[in-house]
């Protein structure tokens, strides 16, 4: 009896011990809010697969830029690629690169709050640079006429919503504005935070959809996800080749298809604007960053599995969640990069 209950206690103690072990295990991250919602579900089944947590602020590209240049995060995502000036920045802090991993790509949807509209809203490159640099100020303005023939269209005020903070949905939004507007380039630029002509600033995808909800007359651009889970209308966009097309699961794979052949060695890429008639304009990837070397063996360790994991088994929650899966290709690649990360210069298993 006396050995029984020994043997138990030592198993209840192992037991506690693997339970506090899992509990600590926290991998912490910060940035992109783009990625939020399908990240969250990666995040909680994982969990329950492994028992690793996550502690995820959904802040912004540019301030998840600024927790990993500065170390207080595991990882962080980012819809907008770091500069070479940011990347040497945070080398040089870190003592070590840090990797982009597309982890997912989205399309972002030019949503409106205008009872008076009814039907589809079209768009063209000319009358959304025009709304966001302050020249069309109308929701009859002869402009949106002219890509909605037939349509009645009321005689109000356009109600201009951006990002307040660092972000890399603005980042994919103006880079869009500066390939089709040479106004736009040379007024504005691209950036994750730019100096907005006009507008009202709302924080994180969940701040401008908020504001677009709630005040008539206002456009804004979101991830789709929001758009959708806010029953907030969108525009068809017109593309490079003239057609009007949704932020769709297929036309923001078409924008991509040419991507992996034309990848760079770091696969910070851009595809916005893209050729193709069935290639939606204003979408992109969201990428993971990580340092190419961790210290901490076990979250590294951690790490890895993950990103493994989110890259090709965590890919099937995408379409469900208006997310578009990534190439086989792209995959590949990073499953290259993930082999690169080490733990104080030894690879991780």
């Amino acid at each position: 009896m006396k050995n029984f209950l020994k043997a138990l206690v030592i198993g209840m103690l192992l037991v506690g011990a693997v339970s506090t072990s899992s509990a600590q295990l926290q991998l912490t991250g910060a940035g992109s809010t783009f990625i939020y919602v399908i990240a969250t579900k990666w995040f909680d089944v994982y969990h329950q697969k492994t028992g690793t947590q996550f502690n995820y602020q959904s802040i912004g590209s540019g301030a998840g830029i600024k927790q990993v240049t500065e170390g207080t995060v595991d990882f962080g995502a980012t819809d907008g690629p770091m500069t070479d000036e940011q990347l040497s920045e945070a080398k040089q802090k870190q003592g070590t690169d840090i990797l982009h991993l597309p982890a997912i790509m989205g399309g972002e949807a030019i949503t409106y709050n205008e009872p008076a509209i009814k039907g589809k809203l079209r768009l063209t490159p000319e009358v959304i640079a025009g709304i966001y640099l302050g020249e069309i100020t109308m929701w009859n303005d002869a402009k949106i006429k002219a890509a909605n023939p037939g349509m009645s269209l009321p005689s109000t005020s356009i109600l201009v919503v951006h990002r307040s903070d660092g972000s890399g949905t603005s980042y994919i939004f103006t880079d869009y504005l500066s390939k089709v507007s040479t106004e736009w380039e040379q007024k504005v630029g691209r950036g994750t935070s730019v100096n907005w002509p006009v507008g009202l600033g709302g924080k994180g995808n969940e701040g401008v959809s908020g504001l677009v909800k709630q005040t008539e007359g206002s456009i804004g651009y979101v991830e789709l996800a929001y758009a959708v889970k806010n029953n907030l209308p969108y525009a068809s966009v017109q593309n490079k080749a003239g057609v009007f097309l949704d932020p769709t699961f297929e036309t923001v794979t078409a924008a991509a298809a040419g991507a992996a052949k034309h990848m760079p060695a770091d696969l910070r890429v851009s595809i916005t604007n893209a050729d193709g008639k069935n290639s939606y304009p204003i979408c992109g990837f969201t990428w993971f960053l990580v340092p190419k070397q961790i210290k901490d063996k076990t979250k590294a360790e951690a790490l890895v599995k993950f990103l493994k994991w989110a890259f090709t088994d965590g890919q099937k929650y995408a379409k469900d969640l208006l997310y578009s899966p990534l190439p086989k290709q792209v995959v590949a690649l990073n499953e290259k990069k993930i082999a690169s990360i080490t733990y104080n210069g030894k690879p991780i298993k």
